[in-house]
């Protein structure tokens, strides 16, 4: 079967440039974006760290869970996951078989910078930021690697040359 190029779903850690990403590439191809963690919070009325707070990260996962497979059904969307979205192995199988999945990677020391003062992203609320990225990291590679059908380096490109390389890739 043919991956859909309708249907781009970009996936990578936080700081990787999915929201800026995919914001961009939806313009140039004439598509709809979503972001999964802002349309959590556009539903719940409240923000991720909030909904971390009171539901803790099983809670999170589960609404994520839900808003990955509706997102994952709709056309001409460009869709930006959460960075623990691919943990989930039924968000995984959803992501591969329904569209085409682009794992935006980028050097740990890119991430760190892009993510430094961002109150938003309970995951780096810790005493040692660099340790906790470095972790994460390691355990979802493999599963970014899983799911791609295509990996670009964030840290190597400017946001115009990761448009147009996404482009070039796409059936």
């Amino acid at each position: 079967m043919t991956k859909s190029s309708n249907r781009i779903f970009l996936v990578g850690p936080m700081g990787a440039g999915k929201t800026t990403i995919g914001r961009k590439l939806a313009r140039a191809l004439r598509l709809r974006f979503v972001d999964c963690d802002h349309e959590i919070e556009q539903r719940t009325g409240a923000s991720i760290p909030l909904i971390f707070d009171i539901e803790g990260e099983a809670g999170f996962r589960a609404r994520e869970k839900r808003v990955i497979d509706e997102l994952t059904l709709a056309d001409d969307t460009v869709v930006a996951t959460g960075g623990g979205a691919v943990l989930d192995p039924e968000n995984r199988a959803v992501l591969t078989a329904r569209g085409f999945v682009v794992y935006l990677h980028a050097p740990l020391e890119h991430l760190l910078a892009r993510t430094r003062g961002d109150t938003n992203r309970p995951l780096l609320r810790t005493g040692d930021r660099v340790k906790r990225m470095q972790e994460l990291v390691r355990v979802r590679d493999p599963l970014y690697r899983e799911v791609a059908d295509l990996i670009v380096d964030t840290g190597a490109l400017t946001l115009a040359a990761v448009v147009q390389q996404i482009r070039a890739a796409l059936p």
